[in-house]
């Protein structure tokens, strides 16, 4: 319900382009609902939807935070279904650029990754590591001590257009660079190794999700290079959270639209399989399959004698945006 709330704030598809930034799943009691309805968007929408790959889309963290679980009770204890929805999750991609300025990720930062090219060599079609570059790229956060901006606003915020990496690089002092992270995996990246790499790549910001923000967003570091974007409201039902849908502007400016959880009135108790098939029915998708949602989001296609073929690196171009 709260993701049909995200698309009437952001506006419908295939008006408006959409990135989501992962986590997907393990979020409440109806993800199977939730990564439904976002691959029959992809299915049917496939160059105006993109999921990228969050540390949730994962078999190890699934099988603890609740998805695992949610797929044995509603499908009979049947554990094909989550297979299947897990084995997709390996050929999401976990970053894109937008418009040649805007790096998305879910986490953050890696050391062990300086330039795009590679981060787009990097092997992703796997289960997520404990540790090295594609964990670093799911579970990193920024340096919590530097937020400049949270807003508390109920409305439309927006944000100016950040002025150039170019320009502030040689202005950042020497900061505390990557250090260990308390989540266990990934790390604490600090301005100076952020601003480096934005600088080196020519861009300007980078937008990530991955960690709870009460009041929907926020901004980090002094020159707000990088932007925190929680689209979940009152998370896991207890937080009270509000949420937003950061929306990119031609001009380079950030807008972030703040929106609550649904209204109670369209939180109906509907059974899964008729809320799927609605969802389906909406979205022109009359037979949802998981190979389905793997062929359109791994961009698979096949020659001739049917067999399949895939691009070694993983990435596609849609409209000014590079996925890795």
């Amino acid at each position: 319900h709260d993701v049909i709330e995200l698309l009437t704030v952001g506006g419908p598809v295939p008006d408006v382009n959409y990135l989501f930034l992962g986590d997907y799943v393990d979020r409440g009691s109806l993800s199977v609902e939730t990564i439904t309805l976002l691959c029959c968007m992809k299915l049917r929408y496939p160059d105006r939807v993109t999921l990228l790959r969050g540390n949730h889309e994962s078999r190890q963290i699934t099988q603890v935070y609740g998805f695992y679980a949610e797929c044995s009770l509603k499908y009979d204890d049947d554990q094909s279904v989550w297979r299947s929805f897990t084995d997709m999750f390996d050929y999401l991609p976990v970053a894109a650029v937008i418009g040649g300025r805007t790096l998305a990720v879910h986490g953050g930062l890696s050391p062990s990754v300086h330039t795009l090219d590679q981060l787009r060599l990097l092997y992703r079609f796997s289960e997520i590591p404990h540790e090295g570059p594609l964990a670093d790229i799911v579970w990193s956060d920024p340096d919590g001590s530097s937020m400049h901006v949270q807003s508390n606003s109920s409305g439309p915020v927006v944000v100016e257009k950040p002025n150039s990496s170019v320009r502030r690089y040689k202005e950042v002092p020497p900061g505390s660079g990557f250090t260990v992270s308390p989540r266990g995996a990934g790390y604490v990246f600090g301005h100076d190794v952020t601003i480096k790499f934005l600088h080196m790549n020519g861009l300007d910001h980078m937008v990530r999700a991955h960690q709870l923000c009460m009041h929907g967003y926020q901004l980090l570091f002094p020159d707000r290079c990088v932007s925190t974007v929680w689209s979940a409201p009152n998370y896991c039902y207890r937080f009270g959270n509000t949420a937003s849908v950061m929306e990119i502007c031609e001009d380079g400016s950030r807008r972030f639209n703040i929106f609550g959880p649904a209204p109670e009135s369209a939180r109906g108790e509907a059974e899964s399989e008729t809320v799927l098939e609605s969802i389906a029915a909406d979205l022109g998708c009359l037979e949802v399959g998981t190979e389905a949602c793997v062929k359109a989001i791994a961009g698979y296609s096949e020659d001739d004698d049917g067999h399949s073929l895939q691009s070694p690196l993983g990435s596609a171009r849609v409209a000014q945006e590079y996925f890795y």
